[in-house]
């Protein structure tokens, strides 16, 4: 099983050695995790150092390195140049893509998201018929902004009329942020594996987000987080404390439904990389594999995985 690798204790050195990432304070070694089994390492602490044989060493693996602020967001990540054999031209049908394809990408990715959104309400008790409804109105490259209406909808009824989301916040808005960089970091390995370029994306185009193509096909994942993180919030855990991370850690092991059978959500987010690959060479949008939302009652296994570890009460 592959680990998200989290460094959150500061003045750690972080290393490679004879296959293992390892970790050490004042040249004494306090773990190490074998390099490959490692998905993602993400940094919070303050005064991290690292080797280059080791940034070299996660990059031929394809895992990320993901550098986050105080707000438990990202705001750098080290990824491979080369992803795959057939990387220059999956790269030049991604660049080649016409717009009409892209903008149906694009559509079906935020009708994932939505009907996400909204198995996650129903998993929770709340109504759902308001996001189905949107999901059946989203067009092409979506340009009524059905998605922005969804969240404004989907936000109050999970979380409360009170909530807001915001990047800077902390409690549980810090938790989301964090859950969402797990996730980021493992669409972006997928994104690179697959021979894509992932500042490329179909719909995002900041010209500061070198991880456009990732925050794309995020999008349908989200709505997992947002599970946990109200579990989470819902069992007093409002901080991103070391059980909070092993939980969303876990979040790439969960089983997904899928038409070939239950799968992870990391082979999830691999597929559906593949399929945008399929879609680009052949110009057809229909391909796209988005993550299909398992039923009420198996969300609501979700929320609280049996292979996630136990919280301690509050």
């Amino acid at each position: 099983m592959e680990r998200v690798v989290d460094i959150a204790t500061d003045g750690r050195h972080l290393s490679a050695h004879r296959g293992f990432l390892v970790v050490s304070e004042d040249r004494l070694e306090v773990g190490r995790v074998p390099l490959d089994d490692v998905a993602a390492v993400i940094v919070h602490a303050h005064g991290i150092t690292w080797s280059t044989n080791l940034v070299v060493a996660l990059s031929e693996r394809g895992a990320p390195m993901v550098l986050c602020g105080s707000n438990h967001a990202p705001v750098a990540v080290c990824l491979p140049l080369d992803g795959h054999h057939a990387q220059n031209a999956r790269m030049r049908a991604q660049w080649e893509a016409a717009r009409p394809l892209t903008k149906q990408l694009w559509r079906s990715t935020v009708i994932g998201k939505i009907r996400w959104q909204a198995a996650i309400l129903e998993a929770h008790g709340r109504e759902r018929a308001a996001l189905d409804m949107l999901a059946r109105k989203v067009r092409s490259g979506d340009p009524d902004n059905i998605e922005a209406q969804a969240a404004r909808r989907y936000w109050p009824l999970l979380m409360g009329a009170e909530f807001r989301r915001d990047r800077t916040a902390p409690g549980i808005n810090g938790l989301l942020n964090y859950g969402y960089t797990v996730l980021r970091a493992l669409v972006a390995r997928s994104v690179v594996a697959a021979g894509l370029h992932p500042s490329v994306g179909i719909h995002h185009a900041n010209r500061g987000n070198a991880f456009a193509l990732a925050d794309d096909l995020i999008e349908p994942f989200r709505p997992l987080v947002d599970a946990l993180a109200l579990r989470l919030a819902a069992e007093g855990r409002m901080d991103v404390d070391s059980d909070a991370k092993r939980a969303f850690a876990g979040l790439i092991a969960l089983d997904l439904p899928s038409p070939d059978g239950v799968t992870t959500v990391t082979v999830a987010a691999q597929r559906l990389a593949q399929s945008l690959v399929r879609c680009f060479e052949t110009g057809d949008a229909t391909g796209l594999a988005v993550p299909v939302p398992p039923t009420a009652i198996e969300l609501a296994s979700l929320a609280a995985p049996p292979q996630m570890p136990a919280l301690p009460a509050p």
